[in-house]
């Protein structure tokens, strides 16, 4: 199965952006979580926390597509860079800020700031795009190795996190992230050769790729898709509190993860006969008829076993919803249509971090699984109106 992915790393300056760019997602998956270990230890408060944390998720959703549109327009390293240094100012403020104990609005205005990012993994994928453009079966093996990577980065990243900022100091999290990214990006753009050329004599598309039939329908089905990811965090740790063992959330959605992480190591070394909409069908139904047993699991032992099973079809939908994007858009609009898919990804976690914490408190904490299945559900709904709309040349 690995002998699949081989040729990918075989590819001139393939190993340098490769990398780096994981690196770099190993220290943005570790932001979210660090900040709220690091504001929650300094203030005592883990609404102060949130709070926070989700000030950088929603500015991070708002720029996003403007900027992978700015990235589309002007190359990679020529906006990327800068934001790079950008990231490192506001974040090491924010740092400054927590150790001195400044005014709670100021934690607000540091960590939004630090959110406008250029986005590793639309720009790791558009690379592919690029580099196998005439090759549409290695693109597809390429979009499994990117999931892979973001999946097995949200497996390690949140856990190194936490213990760096629990067993050290409460910075110490935050801080390892951010070398991470920058250290990451640094590579992953000096990586020159594979960069996707930016044709200077091209008229400007002044379309927004969110009018490009299909991108928005693919932004909300990635938005049930955040939603499934989003209410499992929350009601995984209360149900894990219920049960008396808060300290197994962890474990146990890790093994969500790594259920993805496997299915994408899978799905992409296979020649996948379906249509991109009609895999995106099958995707969506998987993600919904796998997560519904998590409603009747009572205890530790099935729901590691249920969730394992749960995030082995969010993977396939993931790396299908990245393929149909770039096949939606021209070559010049590649980042911006990612972007605006990974938008509603983050925004469908936020909002469903939301209403599955809502659920567990209101009812019992096994209840709050409801919204996982019923975003599904709507997924599927979803990609079964869309199909015509997906159809790509």
């Amino acid at each position: 199965m690995l002998s699949a992915y081989l040729p990918l790393l075989r590819t001139p300056g393939a190993p340098r952006f490769v990398a780096g760019s994981a690196l770099a997602r190993l220290g943005s998956a570790m932001f979210g979580v660090a900040v709220v270990a690091m504001v929650s230890a300094r203030r005592e408060s883990y609404g102060l926390a949130g709070g926070v944390s989700a000030a950088g998720l929603v500015v991070l959703a708002i720029t996003a597509a403007v900027v992978g549109r700015l990235i589309d327009r002007r190359g990679q390293r020529r906006i990327a860079l800068p934001l790079v240094g950008w990231t490192v100012l506001w974040g090491s403020t924010l740092v400054a800020l927590s150790v001195v104990e400044a005014p709670a609005w100021t934690l607000f205005v540091a960590y939004a700031l630090a959110a406008i990012v250029a986005n590793t993994g639309t720009m790791s994928r558009a690379r592919w795009s690029h580099l196998l453009t005439d090759r549409p079966d290695r693109l597809h093996t390429a979009m499994s190795f990117e999931q892979v990577i973001d999946e097995l980065s949200f497996v390690f990243g949140p856990v190194l996190a936490v213990v760096l900022s629990t067993q050290v100091f409460p910075e110490a999290g935050f801080v390892a992230a951010g070398l991470c990214y920058v250290v990451g990006m640094v590579v992953f753009l000096g990586a020159r050769s594979t960069e996707p050329p930016v044709d200077r004599d091209a008229q400007p598309d002044t379309t927004l790729a969110l009018r490009r039939p299909g991108i928005v329908l693919l932004g909300l089905v990635m938005f049930m898709t955040g939603t499934i990811f989003g209410s499992n965090e929350v009601v995984t740790i209360a149900v894990a509190e219920h049960l008396g063992r808060k300290d197994l959330a962890g474990p146990v959605l890790a093994l969500f993860a790594l259920g993805s992480a496997g299915a994408g190591l899978v799905y992409g070394a296979r020649t996948v006969r379906l249509s991109l909409p009609t895999a995106l069908v099958a995707g969506t139904l998987g993600m919904v008829v796998l997560e519904a047993p998590v409603l009747l699991a009572g205890d530790f032992v099935s729901l590691s076993l249920v969730m394992l099973v749960a995030g082995v079809a969010t993977a396939p939908t993931l790396i299908t919803s990245m393929n149909l994007a770039q096949r939606l858009v021209p070559a010049g609009q590649v980042n911006e249509a990612l972007s605006v898919v990974i938008t509603g990804l983050i925004v469908g976690v936020a909002a469903g971090s939301a209403a599955g914490g809502r659920v567990a408190e209101a009812y019992t904490p096994q209840a709050g699984y409801w919204v996982a299945v019923v975003a599904g559900a709507l997924a599927v709904v979803l990609a079964v109106l869309g199909r015509r709309t997906l159809r790509t040349p």
